[in-house]
Formats: C-alpha cells, structure tokens, sequence
C-alpha cells in the first residue's frame, strides 16, 4: 500500500546557526537555517563542499549541537535536551545509514540489523522485519559476516538496521558513496520505496544529481543558507538548478 504524504513536518529547523571556533578563525557552517523536513518525503540535502549540508543534518539528527536556533524532530524540540535524553532519542525515533555502512564484523546480517533494538531492549516486531529483510532482497544472507557481503549488500543491511525499528526519521549521509552505480541504484530505489510503500520518513545528504533524482524534494545549500528548492526533480532539472544558482553567483 502506498502512503501518501499529509504535508506536516516531521523535523524542523529554525534559525538555525552552527559555528565552529572563535574569534578570527571562526566559521559560520549555518547562517540561519529555516527549514521543514515533511513527513512521508524523501528529501534531498545538495551543495558544494563547504556549504553546511552535513552540518544541517548533523544538527537536526542530534549528532551535534547548534550554537542557536531550534530543531524539533517528531514533535520534540531535541535543541536544549541533555545528552542522556538526546541519546534516548537517537535510539528510538532517529535511523541513520552512513556511506562507512558501520556494520560490526563480528555480528551476522541479522544481528547487525537488530543491534540498535536489542541495545534499546526492545522487541523486535518480526512481521516487520520479514518485511523489510524482504523488501531488501537479504533472505539468504541473514548468516553471513559482513566480510562475506558485497558493498551493497552491506549497504542494504545497514538500510534495514535503520528502519527496523521504524524510527520517525532516517537520515542517510552519502549513502551511496562507496558502491557502483548498479549496487547505488538498489539502495536508492529501496530507500524511496520505504517512503512510499512504508510511510517513512528520508533526509538524504548527496553530492550526486543522480542520487537526488530519487526524491521528492532537493535543498540546495550554499555558505550555510537554504538558496534553493526543487520539487518532483530528476538528474536534468538538478543538474540544471546548479547550473542557475552558479549562474547565480552561488558556488
């Protein structure tokens, strides 16, 4: 069953800054970010090196803290949370897929895929996880070793490791940035199926028009500030959005 979107926010950002040092040597990696992240999209977070792409994501997932401004994330605002409680809620209303996979070698693809569950101590829906296992095609790999996986595969369990436990959102950092475009085609493809057959929620940071042709929605960042936004995009219209913004005078 397809899910659609209701057009509410499930994480938000306003004025937000994030400053890194002080003094001369400061830098302003956020200038005051407003930004609404909408439930059961798939979003896409561009700009060139430097923009604050990573930095936006690292601060609305609770990775790092702004140095002002709010984030609310599932109706929570996570800005002024202590660490114990932003922990808490990294554990249960918060997936992440990293492009390093961050599997541990010694764990099975099942186990790997349960970890964050089994650490929370919270049982594991298992019409659930058959679903998911299944929709990533990883049935019969669930006994093997990361070692014993392709890059893809790694990827695809490091997928299901973050949905299982059917967070509010997910937020995906280059997770295609370690495959071939066979293996970034599978994983791209699931993560927009989980949106739209499974009602979640995706932030996606990528350098990579093509990777961004999957969402609903593309955020163009340029020194620390939203310059842009491109709905229903493909590789062509966001290769021609950068194209405007340089023509612009963004980077």
């Amino acid at each position: 069953m397809t899910t659609q979107t209701d057009g509410t926010a499930i994480a938000t950002a306003r004025d937000l800054v994030k400053v890194y040092g002080q003094g001369p040597m400061a830098v302003r990696a956020l200038d005051g970010v407003d930004v609404d992240l909408v439930r059961g999209e798939l979003t896409a977070i561009m700009g060139p090196s430097g923009s604050g792409k990573s930095t936006l994501m690292h601060c609305l997932a609770g990775l790092d803290r702004p140095t002002s401004g709010a984030v609310v994330v599932d109706g929570q605002e996570i800005s002024a949370l202590s660490e114990r409680r932003l922990t808490q809620l990294r554990r249960t209303r918060v997936g992440f897929v990293f492009q390093a996979y961050n599997l541990i070698p010694t764990l099975t693809a099942l186990e790997n895929i349960t970890l964050p569950l089994d650490i929370a101590r919270r049982p594991v829906d298992r019409a659930h996880l058959e679903h998911v296992v299944d929709t990533l095609g990883l049935r019969d790999r669930l006994t093997h070793k990361p070692a014993e996986l392709s890059g893809g595969q790694q990827q695809r369990v490091a997928c299901a490791r973050a949905l299982v436990a059917r967070p509010a959102i997910v937020f995906a950092d280059e997770p295609t940035g370690n495959l071939d475009s066979s293996s970034s085609a599978e994983v791209l493809g699931f993560l927009r199926r989980s949106v739209d057959e499974l009602g979640q929620s995706v932030v996606m940071v990528t350098h990579d028009p093509t990777s961004a042709g999957y969402a609903h929605r593309v955020l163009f960042l340029a020194d620390g500030r939203v310059v842009g936004e491109l709905r229903d995009p493909t590789a062509e219209r966001v290769l021609d959005a950068l194209a405007g913004l340089r023509t612009a005078g963004r980077p």
